[in-house]
């Protein structure tokens, strides 16, 4: 079994040395990614297509293998689409007709059905001809209820490819857009809400890794949150490529804009020390370009006029993915990409609540609002930052509270699996005594599990750290009860 790659369409028409360069680039993407879902997985790189190949075709793991590969081709930036094809030699009709029966004869069964036929090489005879062939003998040798040329119920897709012959299965959607790490690198200002997470994963989309920057302005569970989400954003779409987490405390940064800025500015002037202080660390981490999730005029400080005063701060491009998105669409998107729920339950802190904030900022009130700041804070600030690989995130989280972990369960104990519904399905947890609740992490804020004092509740993931950190949670809720499960 294999897949057969098919580049999204503006690779195809790149010159021949950008084009190279861009199906080089996804080749070594889809290996790094596919590696970690079976390192057996061989890919190779073509002028039009890539083909990735799984080892030991027939074997007990193979359908799984396929499912969890074409799972992650499905979230690999630069795949305009691919197939699922069995690959064999021929040296006939007859071959083709009789390895083609084999395969769709019970899903031919009371179906009308056309056959269609891709060929690239040198032949002596047409696609037609073997469309005329394979299809007449399907007609008369399976169950096949009629051919029907236009509208049929199923479509039996062949490509013959010089001496080869390959029975497409399956055909699945990519995500489009450019390699990842084809582009720039990007610092992308991320607050764990619908929009911060849409804009990052469409940079991702369009091959620009993608960094992520948080400020903190004084929830630490808001910063568990956000650090879950980009997490999660990296592994689904990104994982090819390490970037960093920044997390940039501004509790002071808010106190201070509390203290000495007029309350119809603080909006925009927060949002200018948030600029500053992104093009700070994109200055150290060497990049040009900051993102943001904004969209024109969705909310006080998006106003054309409050953007253009913010911008000022900066002399770094600034890229906004959703500037002309309407909300409901950046939902419908956030829900597309698994980060809906994520958004839905973030815990929230706002800090600066403006009474009747401007729409209009003039640059000669804000520079004198400014005028008051005390920039030693923000300086402070950006000093204090943390820096870390997005893929050590969860381990960097501090855990209050000593919480007992479980390895073998007791027979009455109950089995709460917090991983994400993704991950979930990826690697189901399996027990034979014991009840299992599938209740992801972010749900259980919202009262989900049902809690009897009677029972113990041993909490799941797969590295053990969210299982503890939303287990200590509880027990500082005097749920003394609930626990951790970590074989």
């Amino acid at each position: 079994m294999k897949f057969i790659i098919k580049l999204f369409p503006e690779i195809t028409i790149k010159s021949k040395p950008v084009r190279k360069q861009l199906v080089n680039q996804l080749r070594d993407n889809m290996r790094r990614v596919l590696k970690q879902v079976n390192e057996h997985v061989k890919v190779t790189g073509q002028w039009d297509r890539i083909d990735v190949d799984i080892d030991a075709p027939g074997s007990a793991d193979d359908q799984g293998t396929a499912a969890r590969i074409a799972q992650a081709l499905q979230c690999i930036p630069g795949i305009a689409n691919f197939i699922e094809v069995t690959e064999h030699s021929f040296s006939s009709f007859d071959d083709i007709f009789q390895l083609t029966k084999n395969v769709y004869a019970e899903t031919l069964a009371g179906k009308s059905f056309v056959v269609r036929v891709k060929r690239a090489g040198k032949h002596d005879f047409k696609s037609g001809d073997v469309e005329r062939y394979v299809g007449g003998g399907l007609l008369q040798h399976t169950g096949a209820r009629a051919v029907d040329l236009h509208n049929p119920d199923l479509t039996v897709n062949l490509e013959i490819r010089d001496d080869k012959l390959y029975i497409i299965t399956r055909r699945y959607e990519g995500l489009g857009g450019f390699p990842l790490g084809s582009q720039d690198a990007v610092l992308s200002l991320i607050s764990g809400g619908f929009d911060s997470t849409v804009s990052s994963y469409l940079t991702m989309r369009r091959g620009l890794k993608t960094h992520f920057c948080f400020f903190n302005l004084g929830g630490s569970a808001h910063e568990v949150g956000v650090k879950q989400v980009a997490l999660y954003l990296w592994e689904k779409y990104s994982q090819s490529h390490r970037v960093k987490f920044v997390t940039v405390p501004f509790e002071a940064v808010v106190a201070e804009i509390l203290r000495s800025v007029h309350h119809s500015q603080m909006g925009v002037v927060l949002k200018r020390m948030m600029m500053r202080a992104a093009a700070t660390v994109a200055d150290e981490m060497k990049l040009v370009s900051l993102v943001t999730g904004e969209s024109v005029a969705q909310v006080s400080s998006q106003t054309l006029m409050n953007l253009s005063v913010i911008d000022c701060v900066t002399d770094k491009l600034i890229l906004r993915p959703l500037v002309t998105m309407d909300k409901l669409d950046i939902i419908r998107l956030s829900a597309q990409i698994g980060t809906e729920d994520f958004a839905k339950n973030m815990p929230e802190y706002c800090g600066v609540i403006s009474d009747r904030p401007t729409t209009r900022a003039k640059m000669e009130r804000i520079v004198e609002e400014e005028g008051n700041f005390n920039f030693d804070v923000l300086e402070q600030a950006i000093a204090e930052k943390a820096t870390i690989n997005i893929d050590e995130v969860m381990d960097s989280i501090v855990i209050a509270g000593d919480v007992e972990v479980v390895s073998t369960p007791a027979v009455n104990d109950v089995i709460v699996d917090i991983r994400h519904p993704n991950e979930e399905e990826k690697s189901p947890l399996e027990l034979t005594n014991n009840e299992i609740l599938k209740i992801p992490f972010y749900e259980l804020a919202s009262g989900s599990l049902p809690f009897d004092a009677d029972k113990r509740y041993l909490l799941f993931c797969e590295k053990g750290t969210m299982s503890q950190l939303h287990a200590s949670h509880m027990k500082q809720e005097g749920k003394a009860n609930v626990l951790v499960y970590k074989p």
